[in-house]
């Protein structure tokens, strides 16, 4: 989705924002403001005011039924904001709430779930949320706007990737019984009002309370203390690191909203943790667990001829719907940080060592795509040279973009076979050596200090071992050592957040309405912080600029166009060792689980808008 950025399109454009941040916020009084019942940041809303229920659930969906579901590695807090520790499934999907709730049927658009409503001037220089008298917690204490303003300054303190999103949000603060106002210190990015919808709020009075114990609790450390919520769900149970039991409240205060109606509907959400993937798929092939999101090409081709499967007991779907309105990269992401990554020759050289058609022939059973862009299957992935609108903005900025994109399309190297691969692990050593390094005695060593080039290859998981040892293998071949280190979840995300590896494989997807984040993946104040998702640590003038341009963008065309020259910018660097992706969701999952027979266009929904076929007999 769309947001904030760094730097300016030029130093008018400076002159003039920053002027513009000096204004005094209009008054209310000053002001006639529109109170809309949601927010689209591409076209229209599609839900006009008084709307019944989105149009994708089924009204009559009965509620009841328990739903049993697998977690992969540990948790160790049930706190919905911190950054710190890994936080619990479902915690802050279930047992709370944002002020706006999005549309599973529309790009971008949101309608009001704590808030009733919203308003902001033509020029969005800030926004007011309108809080529903009827919104309470799970004690019958009304959601206020204290708690608004508690949560936003407890997620910036605490949470350094929301500290940076919020960044143009300079406070919050109540502006009436019910209102609360977001200030901003930009003028004409429609996306802070969505941005701050997307706030999870939580109670000022219980976080400011004592436990049952009588200890002061304190939001900004990791806690499994059981939380108190506004949500449909609340935690009747938990095994720590284990287990987690959510229970539909009865008197949950939002059930008959309609961006709630049909939703759900599971009177009890299970889940049970195993440390490995294998061993949670056993656990479903068992029947301990309901619904199975498949991620291995050989587990779908080959281990579902058993017997819950023949019989009917479990069905199997591919759907598309999770993917129709994002993009995506995964790859293998070389640390900058290290010296021997920064130059991007080096990071090309990688590139033609991973030979993505014979891991597709031998291991994934034709069944992904490699991948060649930033947003790769979306509308915002650029091919062929730039022409039009994309080449005037290169051109713009021709000085701080690499030259190669005005004359060289993206590709990736093509193997396969014995003779490809030998051309591109030679066009590989000849890459190393414009670098400045050598092969001596099958080691790929710096020309100047004889020292080999090696690298570890942290991995979440065994899951992408497949994966990584083949392209090891490959390296290895051009004298280059990468051993592939493999950690559980919990070690993985320290050593990320704390920028501690040489190489992960991570990656970052991409709404069809690309901003803020883009700041948080790849601009240059992102680099500088641990915990960002800057996980290269890029650094770039050029990309700052079309960060910041990509925010501005006065219509739809000028933001197409714009993305598509940043993701043309990005490929050129070689940031990124991109692998692969299937534009799909394999799912199997329980016969007693029923889905809409029309499922939203953007999404799968499970488990909000599914249902228990044991409850609809009852």
């Amino acid at each position: 989705m769309r947001g904030i950025g760094m730097n300016f399109r030029n130093a008018l454009a400076m002159a003039t924002l920053a002027l513009a941040s000096l204004s005094p916020l209009p008054s209310i009084a000053q002001e006639q403001l529109v109170w809309h019942q949601g927010t689209a940041t591409v076209g229209e809303l599609k839900y006009k005011d008084g709307f019944s229920r989105f149009d994708y659930v089924n009204p009559d969906a009965p509620k009841g039924g328990n739903i049993n579901l697998t977690a992969s590695g540990t948790f160790d807090t049930l706190n919905p904001l911190l950054a710190k520790g890994e936080q619990g499934a479902g915690v802050a999907a279930l047992a709370f709430e944002t002020l706006m709730k999005p549309s599973m049927d529309e790009i971008a658009s949101d309608y009001g779930l704590l808030a009733e409503s919203i308003a902001y001037p033509d020029d969005f220089a800030y926004v007011k949320f309108r809080l529903r008298p009827e919104a309470k917690w799970e004690d019958g204490q009304p959601v206020t706007p204290e708690d608004v303003v508690f949560s936003f300054d407890k997620v910036k303190a605490n949470d350094p990737q929301k500290e940076f999103y919020y960044k143009q949000v300079t406070k919050a603060e109540k502006t009436g019984d019910r209102e609360v106002t977001f200030s901003f210190d930009e003028k004409n990015n429609r996306e802070l009002p969505k941005i701050v919808g997307e706030l999870v709020i939580v109670p000022k009075h219980w976080w400011e309370g004592k436990d049952p114990k009588g200890v002061q609790r304190d939001i900004s450390k990791t806690s499994l203390e059981i939380p108190m919520g506004s949500g449909p769900y609340k935690i009747t149970s938990m095994t720590p690191g284990a287990t987690i039991r959510y229970e539909l409240r009865d008197d949950y205060w939002g059930k008959n909203l309609n961006v709630n109606i049909g939703q759900n509907n599971f009177v009890s959400i299970n889940y049970a943790y195993y440390a490995d993937l294998g061993v949670s798929f056993e656990a479903f092939r068992s029947g301990n667990a309901d619904y199975w999101w498949e991620n291995s090409a050989k587990r779908w081709a080959t281990s579902y001829d058993f017997p819950a499967v023949n019989d009917g007991r479990i069905k199997r779907e591919v759907l598309d719907n999770d993917y129709r309105n994002s993009g995506i990269l995964v790859g293998f992401i070389p640390n900058l940080r290290r010296e021997k990554f920064q130059d991007e020759r080096v990071r090309e050289a990688l590139n033609y060592a991973f030979d993505f058609e014979e891991l597709k022939r031998t291991i994934f059973y034709n069944q992904y795509d490699r991948i060649n862009s930033y947003f790769f299957g979306s509308e915002l992935a650029s091919s062929g040279l730039p022409q039009g609108r994309e080449l005037e903005i290169l051109n713009e900025l021709k000085d701080q973009v690499p030259s190669a994109v005005f004359t060289t399309e993206y590709k990736n190297p093509v193997g396969g076979d014995q003779t490809k691969q030998r051309d591109n692990l030679r066009k590989a050593i000849v890459l190393f050596k414009e670098a400045g390094y050598e092969l001596k005695g099958n080691r790929m060593v710096n020309s100047k200090t004889g020292e080999p080039f090696s690298f570890e290859i942290l991995l979440d998981g065994p899951t992408i071992e497949i994966v990584a040892l083949p392209f090891a293998q490959n390296l290895k071949k051009i004298g280059v050592t990468a051993t592939v280190r493999t950690v559980d979840s919990s070690q993985y995300t320290n050593r990320w957040r704390s920028r501690d590896f040489d190489m992960i494989y991570l990656g970052w997807g991409q709404s069809l309405n690309p901003g803020n984040e883009q700041a948080e993946y790849w601009g240059s104040d992102s680099a500088k912080r641990d915990g960002s998702q800057n996980y290269a640590g890029i650094s770039d003038p050029g990309i700052d600029a079309l960060i910041r341009r990509i925010i501005f963008a006065k219509d739809r065309d000028e933001l197409i166009a714009t993305t598509k020259v940043l993701d043309r910018v990005l490929l050129a660097h070689h940031y990124v060792i991109p692998s692969y992706t299937g534009r799909y969701s394999r799912i199997a999952y329980s016969a007693n689980l029923i889905r809409p027979a029309d499922l939203p266009k953007y999404a799968v929904g499970f488990p909000t808008i599914w249902w228990s076929k044991d409850a609809a007999a009852q």
